[in-house]
């Protein structure tokens, strides 16, 4: 959905944005946790300055030709997301927090399994290693991976999908395109989303009312823990959220190696 999409890009742009996310591995990122929530916060009220005051020329860095259609899909996945998928979320976040993490801790288990092919693909071997042991010791000892136990082992969550397989394979991004219901992306992350999906064992559960079910699930969670970004978010949103989704992929992309504009000053 438009703001799990969203709220999957926000933070991360804003750090880069920051300049203080090229000392940092993937891996490590994906570790903050609740205890700097503030400073999160700050970084995103920052960011979303930097946004709407930039000039119409900084806007334009990002390929943009179906602008139009995109607003439009993008008023259509709000809309959605207003009437429908925030308040069920709401509903979901009043669960206990145990009951959360473990739901969420399942989805992250069953995405290694995309991680792992995607890092082979990538030729990263070290981290091959860490995700096939990581899968390993949550879907055992963390029972289908309810319970994260390869992480207090030091085999941290990576992020790796088909598109950044393409963009490492030097595939270029393409025009910027707003999906109805899955949210931001561009030519060559929508062809990679296929192939995630094709990856995703949850599409192979032959119940179909099991499967829908899971898929629910997974987004409804997503959601959920991220209802509290939601009052940070103003202005031209629109432009927010392409922009943030372009600079997070390219961040990922390049593995947290990100060209310093200003570096010359």
């Amino acid at each position: 959905m438009l703001f799990i999409t969203l709220g999957r890009y926000i933070i991360e742009w804003a750090a880069v944005m920051k300049g203080n996310l090229n000392s940092i591995s993937k891996s490590q990122r994906v570790q903050v946790q609740g205890s700097n929530k503030q400073s999160r916060r700050l970084l995103l009220c920052l960011t979303f300055g930097l946004v709407i005051s930039a000039p119409t020329p900084a806007r334009a860095q990002s390929e943009d030709p179906w602008r139009s259609a995109n607003e439009m899909v993008f008023a259509f996945n709000d809309y959605f997301d207003q009437l429908l998928v925030k308040p069920v979320a709401s509903i979901y976040g009043v669960l206990p927090r145990f009951a959360r993490q473990g739901v969420g801790n399942f989805f992250s288990n069953v995405d290694d399994i995309n991680v792992f092919v995607n890092g082979l693909l990538q030729m990263k071997f070290d981290a091959v290693l860490s995700d096939s042991g990581r899968f390993a010791l949550n879907s055992t000892v963390g029972v289908v991976g309810i319970f994260d136990v390869a992480t207090s082992l030091g085999l941290l969550k990576n992020e790796e999908d088909f598109g950044q397989t393409l963009g490492s394979w030097g595939v270029a991004p393409g025009p910027y395109i707003m999906l109805p219901v899955f949210g931001a992306s561009n030519l060559r992350d929508s062809f990679g989303l296929i192939l995630d999906t094709l990856f995703n064992p949850i599409q192979y559960q032959s119940d179909s009312s099991l499967r829908f079910s899971l898929f629910l699930l997974e987004e409804i969670d997503s959601r959920s823990s991220l209802l509290a970004l939601d009052e940070l978010i103003s202005g031209n949103r629109y432009l927010f959220v392409r922009e943030a989704y372009n600079q997070r992929r390219e961040y990922l992309v390049k593995d947290g190696v990100i060209e310093d504009e200003f570096g010359a000053f």
